[in-house]
C-alpha cells in the first residue's frame, strides 16, 4: 500500500493551486483551465541506501557519515523551484523489536518535512520497492508530476519503470553512490547525481577510495573485516 495521498510538501504550494484529480486539468472559478502545479517527488529507499553506504565504508556508518536530510531537503527545494511543489518521502522497513531504535530517526525525518512509509520486516522479501513504485504511479496519475528523484541503486527494481517515466516526458534523477548505481550511471536517459555531490549531505568526506577512483600514486584498500573473523566461521 502507498502512503496517504496527502503530501509532505517541503515547498509552499502556489497561492491558489489547482486541485489534483486523475491527471485532468481543472477549471478555475473564471472558467479557465489550470494545470496542476509542477511536482518534484523524492522517494528514498532507506534499506538500499543504508546497505550501499555500509558497503562503501566497510562498517556501520557513524553520525559523521550519515546523510543529512535537511541538506537533501534544501536541494530538493532548489530542484522544484519557487513555484513548484517538492514532496520528500522515505520508505523503510522496521525489524520487529527495533521500534525504539528506529523511532528517533523517523521522528527526525518527519520534523524536517519528510513523509515516512514504514513497513514491518516480517519476512526476508518484505522490501519497499513496490510501495515506492506505487507512490510514484499515484503521483503520476494525479497529474503535474514533472520530476522524480529516486534514492536507490536497485536497477532491477527501478530501471524499467524509471525509463518508462522518461518516455512520458518526466525528468528522472537517481541519487546514490556511483559505486552501487551502475544502471543509472551508465544510462543515457536517466540522470545520476552522487549523494556526496549534494552540498552539505555529509559532515565529512566519505573514505571511498575504490578501483574506479584510484589516484595516480596508488592507494590502500583496507580490509572489510578483521582477519580474525576467519576463526569465527
Amino acid at each position: 500500500m502507498s502512503p496517504s495521498p496527502s503530501p509532505a510538501d517541503l515547498a509552499t504550494a502556489p497561492t491558489a493551486p489547482a486541485a489534483l484529480s486523475g491527471g485532468i486539468e481543472d477549471a478555475g472559478e473564471n472558467g479557465t483551465v489550470e494545470a496542476p502545479p509542477a511536482r518534484t517527488l523524492l522517494v528514498w529507499d532507506a534499506p538500499n541506501i543504508d546497505m550501499s553506504l555500509g558497503s562503501l565504508l566497510g562498517t556501520r556508518p557513524t553520525s559523521a557519515f550519515r546523510p543529512r536530510f535537511d541538506a537533501v531537503g534544501r536541494w530538493l527545494l532548489s530542484e522544484a523551484g519557487v513555484d513548484g511543489i517538492a514532496e520528500a518521502t522515505v520508505f523503510t522497513n522496521v525489524v520487529p523489536g527495533s521500534t525504539e531504535i528506529v523511532r528517533p530517526w523517523v521522528e527526525a525525518l518527519r520534523n524536517v518535512g519528510f513523509a515516512v512509509f514504514a513497513k514491518p520486516k516480517v519476512v526476508e522479501d518484505s522490501d519497499v520497492d513496490e510501495d515506492m513504485l506505487a507512490h510514484i504511479e499515484l503521483r503520476r496519475s494525479e497529474g503535474g508530476l514533472s520530476h522524480v528523484v529516486v534514492a536507490s541503486g536497485d536497477g532491477r527494481a527501478f530501471r524499467e519503470p524509471l525509463e518508462a517515466l522518461v518516455a512520458q516526458g518526466i525528468t528522472v534523477t537517481v541519487i546514490g553512490f556511483r559505486e552501487y548505481a551502475a544502471f543509472a550511471v551508465a544510462s543515457e536517459i536517466v540522470d545520476f547525481l552522487d549523494l556526496e555531490d549534494i552540498e552539505g549531505v555529509f559532515r565529512e568526506p566519505l573514505p571511498r577510495v575504490s578501483l574506479d577512483t584510484l589516484p595516480d600514486t596508488g592507494a590502500w584498500l583496507p580490509p572489510l573485516r578483521s582477519l580474525r573473523s576467519l576463526l569465527e566461521r
